[in-house]
């Protein structure tokens, strides 16, 4: 059940430029969040919660537009791009919860509190998450930015479910001007 953490990001193409160096922390991020909601699903295998909890989505995202001044980003675009990470955590964790149906029990893995242990783990990683957003975000624009993601999210990758969540993390992560 444990998840690789790092991405390493390899920029072969001769044709695209090399990715800039603030990206490659904020994809880690973005995997750190996303091996998080394991432990999520197997909190909610175990307390038969539904997977959607629009009141704390609410507050996450309620909290970031409330920090994103302080890290001279946009409210609305850092509520867009944890609204995003919500949506791939979502997904690992329906994915998780089938296969566990599908086999009649979760992993014997340890249970960390829902509550008292992963959402501070949460709200921790969404103060990085958001400084490294303000990092990279000069760069959002860059033509070549669909580019890096795409090498970023397929090359590393052995875990169709991994790769599949990550593209949903990072797909509005690059923005197109006209």
């Amino acid at each position: 059940m444990k998840r690789r953490l790092v991405f390493a990001l390899l920029f072969v193409s001769a044709s695209a430029s090399a990715a800039p160096p603030s990206l490659e922390p904020l994809l880690n991020s973005i995997a750190e969040r996303l091996a998080i909601a394991d432990q999520v699903a197997l909190s909610k295998w175990d307390s038969h919660k539904p997977v959607e909890d629009k009141k704390r989505e609410q507050e996450v995202i309620a909290s970031v537009v409330a920090l994103a001044p302080s890290y001279k980003l946009d409210p609305a675009a850092a509520g867009q791009f944890f609204s995003t990470q919500i949506e791939a955590n979502k997904l690992v964790q329906y994915a998780h919860l089938s296969d566990w149906q599908f086999q009649g029990k979760a992993p014997d893995d340890p249970r960390p509190d829902l509550v008292k242990q992963i959402r501070p783990q949460l709200d921790q990683l969404q103060k990085r998450l958001l400084q490294q957003l303000a990092d990279f975000s000069p760069q959002r624009t860059d033509p070549q930015c669909p580019q890096w993601l795409a090498e970023a999210v397929h090359e590393p990758l052995n875990d169709p479910m991994q790769q599949l969540a990550m593209i949903r993390a990072t797909a509005e992560l690059c923005i197109y001007k006209d």
